[in-house]
């Protein structure tokens, strides 16, 4: 079995690779939605978050009050970092358990995890190889603006508080640019893909 890392910035494409690499025969794993399940009630992370930032951050229903919390790290890099020290390592487990899942059911199978924290997170050793979709920086903010409804200097908040594309780049085995039309990106991730399948045959 081999594990791919896809990562990537903000209206980078990440998640349209993705899901189009599930179409040819991955097998994929969203960090995000990991991410909701590390917040439910009953979990180590859920007992940890509460632990730490107080009743304040659980709604009545006995969830975690996403609003609540962002308003306790916002701005607040000490307590940012207090919540992705609990959040992270959780994520971390959920995927590798599903990891060692698709390896007794599909062996030789292939699993994307797509992870927009991967290097953030530290987890390039929890994968083979590393595959980045980078998008120019003035592409990226029209996309964004266009998909999301806001406003250009939002989205450069956004741009300018991640990793650039250079050091994305640095750190991947593969890396994708996808400033071009989506034509071109579809063919460079079946190129990738049919490279990938063809190594697993060998």
């Amino acid at each position: 079995m081999k594990v791919i890392g896809l990562t990537g910035g903000i209206a980078s494409g990440k998640s349209t690779a993705a899901k189009y690499l599930a179409e040819r025969g991955a097998l994929l794993i969203d960090a995000d939605l990991l991410g909701h399940q590390a917040y439910e009630a009953g979990t180590a992370a859920y007992d940890a978050i509460v632990s730490t930032f107080g009743a304040g951050v659980v709604a009545a229903d006995g969830t975690i009050n996403r609003k609540a919390l962002g308003g306790e790290v916002f701005g607040k890099p000490e307590r940012l970092t207090q919540l992705t020290d609990i959040v992270w390592p959780e994520i971390r487990r959920l995927a590798e358990a599903q990891i060692a899942r698709f390896g007794e059911e599909s062996p030789s199978s292939v699993v994307v995890l797509e992870a927009a924290v991967l290097f953030e997170a530290g987890w390039e050793d929890a994968v083979d190889d590393i595959w980045v979709v980078v998008v120019a920086p003035e592409v990226a903010c029209a996309r964004a603006m266009q998909r999301d409804g806001v406003s250009a200097e939002a989205v450069q908040k956004r741009i300018d508080a991640q990793l650039s594309n250079a050091e994305r780049s640095e750190k991947a085995d593969v890396t994708i640019d996808n400033s071009g039309d989506q034509k071109a990106f579809l063919e460079t991730l079946d190129r990738l893909w049919g490279g990938i399948v063809a190594a697993q045959k060998d």
